[in-house]
């Protein structure tokens, strides 16, 4: 799993607070590094140089293996509490699609396979 980060200008990105944000999310997003090639990690500055609640934001995109890829964004008052929100958002949606997808193949497996077809259900006879 590869992880790219950028950021806007008004975000002055340092080996620190990189590595805070790899670490994170490969810790977040550890249970799925079999299934994602890529995540991008967007980060910027809502406000630019005024401060506010909530002013931080943080996208990410997933790269999944064999599907489209999927965004998230989370908004805070700091980075890293904002990454961290976007990847808690990211494992639900993974968890999601990811189930979706393994109950569509288990729904097709079964009826290619013919079990449950041609039940007749009979009373019993008096």
């Amino acid at each position: 799993m590869q992880i790219q980060i950028s950021s806007d200008k008004n975000i002055s990105m340092h080996s620190k607070l990189s590595n805070l944000i790899d670490s994170d999310l490969n810790r977040i997003l550890d249970r799925f590094k079999d299934e994602i090639t890529r995540v991008e990690v967007h980060l910027s500055d809502e406000n630019g140089d005024k401060s506010g609640a909530q002013d931080k934001r943080c996208s990410l995109e997933v790269r999944p293996k064999r599907h489209q890829s999927l965004a998230v964004t989370n908004d805070s008052s700091d980075i890293p509490t904002a990454v961290t929100g976007a990847g808690a958002k990211m494992v639900r949606l993974l968890v999601s699609t990811f189930g979706r997808i393994e109950d569509k193949n288990r729904s097709l497996t079964t009826r290619a396979s013919g079990e449950g077809q041609n039940l007749v259900l009979k009373p019993d006879a008096i």
